[in-house]
């Protein structure tokens, strides 16, 4: 089920009236909270139900028995069981025919050519979110930092709550489970932020990034045949409409928590205004990247190595974490990318140098923070082509296009059978959110804080509802379903 569906927007008003109704019941709450949300999954394939059950059950056990057992072995034993599992089901359904067709072409290289066979299987929604999620109970409970819960249906519903489960945040059992396990009340002043963050998601995702997608798409496809402003054009939208895809999914994922009384941890924090790679990081897909730090960079020894170990430290993670994406050298090469903007900032001992919030308490930046932004925008648009790509080569095409094709195309908004109204409309909205989330900034979401005028604040709600209206008919997926 799409968030940005006509389903959803009559399953989310049942579900909050029938959880409420029942909320003097812990236990009954969570069981419908359970059973709604394994409701919200199988509508895209029952069948895959089946692996989040089994992860589900594999670390509950695991978990219970880590806390019973002081043996290292017997410890390891079960971590051990935990990572096999998890991680066999991402191998099988999302990397095994990576893997294979990776091998194959590198014994063409020597020469050989085995024989080989792919597996035709769909990769399930939502699987490298929710086993990140289970393994980190496991691991947090293998290193005594978290006692492990009693109740399988508390744990059930941690790992599949439904507004998290197909996209993230990718949530801790520190922060999530104590609230699955403790009577909620309902809210109001918080639900009513639920609903502002619900609509600025759907703004941000239908309005935003599945216009840019129909600007993106017929650029990306044929982009030898475009002049080199329309490829910069091309790239920038990309950018832009990823962010306000994920992010977008996040906000509405937050804001639905809310809503139920449960709050789920910030994962975007308007990475586009950051002034190096280094803060890029810390603001984007932050669930993941502290995950990467917290379970692999700081186990490798993190920062409190030598440097050159310090410097591998940086490229696993990075490089896991394109990997983490999808099955192809794209994703991989894009992580690689990334880390080689990175490793500079270390060296010079500048990646802890902008932690606060960008030009604080003043309506704009210095010319040196606007300049620092544009850059780190740039070198981060750079990357998404490859991202983007089908392959590297397709990539570094791209961009050597983008620098060749000095030729102006007027008309490439006929080429892609977009109205000129269309682009300045996407552009509107673009500059709508940018500006909003700029003054907003200091706050988690971009309409966190309105004016104080009602009558301002429902003109702003009447322009996002029709915005989203006028483009729901599309009602895409989100970019990260398939990752």
């Amino acid at each position: 089920m799409l968030f940005n569906s006509i389903e959803f927007l009559l399953f989310l008003p049942v579900v909050f009236i029938i959880y409420w109704s029942i909320s003097k019941r812990l236990i009954l709450q969570n069981v419908f909270l359970l059973a709604a949300s394994y409701f919200f999954y199988a509508l895209w394939d029952y069948r895959f139900l089946s692996l989040i059950i089994i992860s589900s059950l594999v670390d509950y056990l695991v978990g219970i028995s880590l806390s019973k057992s002081d043996s290292k072995l017997a410890r390891k034993g079960l971590l051990l069981l935990s990572l096999l599992v998890n991680l066999g089901f991402l191998l099988v359904f999302k990397y095994y025919n990576f893997f294979a067709e990776s091998f194959v072409d590198l014994c063409k290289l020597l020469n050989f050519e085995p024989s080989y066979t792919t597996l035709n299987i769909v990769l399930p929604v939502g699987i490298s979110f929710y086993t990140f999620q289970t393994l980190s109970y496991s691991i947090d409970i293998y290193r005594r930092k978290l006692e492990p819960t009693k109740s399988m249906l508390n744990f059930f519903t941690y790992v599949a709550f439904f507004p998290q489960l197909v996209a993230g945040p990718i949530e801790r059992a520190i922060n999530l489970l104590p609230q699955i396990e403790k009577k909620r009340h309902f809210d109001y002043v918080n639900a009513k932020l639920g609903l502002r963050q619900i609509l600025w998601g759907l703004f941000k995702k239908v309005a935003i990034a599945d216009n840019c997608a129909q600007l993106v798409n017929p650029i990306f496809a044929d982009y030898s045949d475009f002049s080199s402003t329309t490829l910069i054009l091309g790239a920038v939208f990309f950018a832009i409409q990823i962010y306000c895809d994920f992010s977008g999914y996040s906000d509405i994922a937050i804001g639905v928590s809310r809503l139920l009384g449960i709050e789920l941890k910030l994962n975007f924090n308007y990475p586009y205004f950051s002034r190096d790679i280094a803060e890029f990081w810390r603001r984007w897909h932050i669930s993941l990247s502290t995950w990467f730090r917290d379970y692999v960079y700081f186990p490798l020894g993190g920062s409190r190595v030598s440097k050159a170990l310090q410097f591998r430290n940086i490229f696993i993670i990075f490089v896991v974490s394109g990997f983490w994406h999808g099955a192809n050298w794209t994703f991989i090469f894009w992580g690689f990318l990334h880390a080689l903007y990175y490793i500079p900032l270390v060296f010079l001992k500048s990646n802890r140098k902008h932690l606060e919030v960008v030009a604080s308490g003043k309506i704009f930046p210095k010319t040196i923070e606007f300049l620092q932004i544009l850059k780190t925008f740039s070198v981060v648009t750079i990357a998404w082509i490859f991202f983007r790509a089908s392959n590297i080569s397709e990539g570094f095409s791209y961009i050597k296009h983008m620098l060749t094709n000095t030729f102006y195309n007027s008309d490439f908004l006929n080429k892609i059978n977009l109205s000129n109204q269309f682009f300045y409309i996407t552009v509107f909205f673009i500059s709508v959110m940018v500006v909003t989330e700029w003054l907003n900034r200091s706050n988690s979401f971009g309409l966190y804080k309105l004016p104080k005028f009602k009558i301002v604040r429902y003109l702003i709600y009447v322009f996002l509802c029709i915005a989203i209206l006028e483009y729901l008919a599309g009602k895409s997926e989100f970019i990260y379903f398939q990752f």
